[in-house]
């Protein structure tokens, strides 16, 4: 189930479902150690003798955000109980605290009692063993604590604080051989045993009562506290209790409100629902970087029922791409700090591997080091090469050269070496490395557009610095890859670039016709223009034969695309629709634009696209084409990052268009 709200702020990150579970809980990293991992942290009310959770039947939901802030505005009513929440969670931008206001409103004519429960199913560390969760009655909550790891739950409803809890075990077959559902279930008859300790895997539930008058409103605050220790969960507390939730919430919201339109911006002529994702794209892009520079795909653990595995990792690949819209949006200082994680991460050889943990490590691969017996690099060339070029757009946008000689010789200078060194000269074009999506490998369109463009900012970088043997040589071999592109990569018979090409056992190059939305970045970095006609013939066949020919429509990753396949009628659905794949299309026609009247295809894709976001805006990686529902992770990062992007390059083609009518 994709994860329809997310709210954050660079160390912690909550995803919500469409069913207003709490089912991510990240920190102290973003991506890394999911405190709930995908269970559930629900909410129930029991009023008149009856009891329902948040994601049980009878429940009417529209899920949202307040406008232009990263605190969420949802309406839950459930007309058999009589009740109407509307709900608004939040984090707070600075500090490691989550808050819920919920108003409860009574539409019976009668006066009622109304108790809600809220559920905390943690397993800290990502691990259920040796948990500890506590009544604490001084302070009047509840904390869930293990190794560095304090989560204080406290609230307020009308004035005072907790009504009932218990704490107890979970998803385990106690020594009695019973097996222990959770703590959740001792909440159905509207009361709490009351049981203060619990150890090993364990929940807690809390409760709240409000006596609501006929058609009356009453309002329940609830709050997480996150720290290192007892001591700073404590302080955390201090600063809900002494600012009051109401006026924090309404805090957070301002804060957002100003980040999010820091830069005054001509929407020419997009309309409202165009400028709203936007908006809320770049708010949700802002919840998926953490402070310390990892730019995460994805967060929805949903996926792990696939293969164990998840999209909580640092691609530098989708990373550099991010920074990338990032620096076009105004927003620099977040980029750099990304510049900074490739640093760290670049190995000796200078290239970077697969993907990383958002703390910096190394994360999971099935790439092999070893192929026919025969030692083999397992990277995705494009990742460092994309790392240079996105580089060399931040030193364009901010002028930072003290930054840019800091890193030349931790980070340009090996990297660019890698590039150089890493080609076949009878050729001019990279050596074998995997492919974007990281299923095959070979000598790749894409990767060999973005070596280049990785050896040109390389080159710019050593002029710049007065590097000039090093800035000639790369641009020499960066030269060089450019003919080798079009002497080998594209194919006149069938009138297109290829997706790559393969070296046989006897030498020569076999070509991989398989057509593939990918060689946009042909043009896109800057390797060829737009409007080039080899480029053109080619981004024409991939507008025409790769478009998914349901009512669904959109663009699919390349002809016969088996990740999350959904059918084999190759003729009409070539894949599932993608938005990224949908937006690099968008991105050619506004790049080749001569006149306004040229941007309309763009546009209905752009229109495309936000079709696709579910009300509250969030995107998916890709999507059913035939139901059109979400499929895979959601939100992904790449795609709110894309839509940015092309919003961004029309803009500015509209501006230089609309000039010229001057």
């Amino acid at each position: 189930m994709p994860r329809e709200l997310v709210v954050g702020n660079g160390q912690m990150l909550i995803g919500f479902d469409g069913q207003l579970n709490m089912r991510d809980l990240y920190y102290p990293y973003v991506g890394q150690q999911n405190h709930i991992g995908g269970h559930k942290n629900r909410w129930g009310v029991w009023v008149s003798g009856r009891f329902s959770w948040c994601d049980s039947e009878g429940w009417e939901r529209e899920l949202s955000y307040q406008k232009d802030t990263l605190v969420t505005r949802v309406v839950a009513a459930n007309r058999l109980l009589g009740l109407q929440l509307t709900i608004n969670d939040t984090v707070h931008h600075h500090e490691n605290i989550y808050l819920k206001k919920t108003v409860i409103e009574n539409l019976h004519p009668q006066e009622r009692e109304v108790r809600i429960f809220f559920t905390q199913d943690f397993s800290l560390y990502e691990s259920d063993v040796g948990d500890t969760a506590l009544y604490d009655p001084d302070l009047e909550a509840i904390y869930h604590y293990k190794r560095h790891c304090y989560i204080l739950v406290k609230g307020t409803a009308g004035g005072t604080g907790i009504f009932q809890y218990s704490t107890g075990t979970k998803r385990f077959f106690g020594v009695e051989g019973m097996w222990r559902e959770g703590t959740w279930r001792d909440a159905e008859d509207g009361a709490l045993a009351g049981n203060p300790i619990a150890q090993g895997s364990v929940d807690s539930a809390i409760s709240f009562s409000l006596v609501l008058p006929p058609a009356g409103k009453g309002t329940v605050y609830y709050w997480l506290a996150l720290g290192r220790n007892f001591r700073e969960a404590l302080r955390l507390n201090s600063v809900v209790e002494a600012e009051k939730p109401e006026r924090l919430i309404e805090k957070i919201g301002a804060y957002w409100n100003i980040w999010v339109n820091k830069q005054v911006i001509d929407f020419g002529d997009l309309a409202p629902a165009l400028v709203d994702l936007y908006k809320r794209s770049l708010l949700i892009l802002r919840t998926q970087v953490d402070r310390r520079g990892a730019i995460v795909a994805a967060n929805d653990t949903d996926i792990m029922q696939y293969n164990r595995d998840h999209y909580s990792y640092v691609w530098p690949r989708d990373g550099a791409l991010v920074a990338y819209t990032l620096i076009k949006a105004g927003y620099s200082e977040m980029a750099r700090m990304f510049f900074r994680f490739c640093e760290n991460a670049l190995t000796a050889g200078g290239y970077l591997l697969h993907k990383y943990n958002p703390d910096g490590s190394l994360g999971s691969s099935w790439h092999p080091w070893v192929k026919d017996g025969q030692p083999q690099l397992p990277i995705q060339e494009d990742e460092t090469g994309l790392v240079l070029w996105a580089l060399w757009e931040y030193f364009k946008e901010t002028r930072d050269t003290e930054y840019i000689q800091d890193l030349y010789g931790s980070l340009i200078r090996p990297a660019a070496d890698f590039l150089a060194e890493y080609i076949y000269p009878q050729w001019g074009l990279p050596r074998e490395s995997y492919d974007l999506w990281e299923e095959r490998r070979g000598i790749f369109s894409f990767t060999a557009a973005t070596v280049w463009a990785g050896l040109t900012a390389a080159s710019r970088f050593a002029q710049m610095l007065a590097d000039d043997e090093r800035a000639q040589a790369y641009h020499r071999i960066a030269a060089r890859m450019l003919s080798g592109m079009r002497k080998h990569l594209y194919d006149p018979g069938v009138g297109r670039f290829v997706r790559g090409v393969y070296v046989r056992p006897d030498g020569k190059l076999e070509k991989d016709l398989t057509l593939e939305s990918s060689v946009f970045g042909l043009f896109a970095f800057g390797a060829f223009p737009a409007d080039d006609p080899m480029v053109a013939g080619t981004m024409q066949e991939v507008a025409r034969g790769l478009w998914v020919k349901t009512g669904v429509g959109g663009i699919a990753r390349y002809s016969n695309d088996y990740y999350f396949q959904r059918s084999k009628d190759l003729g009409n659905v070539p894949g599932n629709p993608w938005v990224i794949c949908t937006l690099w299309v968008a991105q050619w026609y506004i790049a080749k634009a001569k006149a306004r009247a040229d941007l309309k295809p763009a546009l209905e894709l752009l229109q495309w696209v936000a079709g696709k976001a579910t009300r509250s805006g969030v995107l998916s990686e890709q999507y059913h084409p035939y139901g059109g529902e979400a499929l895979s992770v959601s939100p992904l990062t790449w795609s709110h990052s894309t839509y940015v992007l092309t919003v961004l390059e029309y803009l500015e083609k509209w501006q230089e268009l609309s000039a010229g009518l001057l």
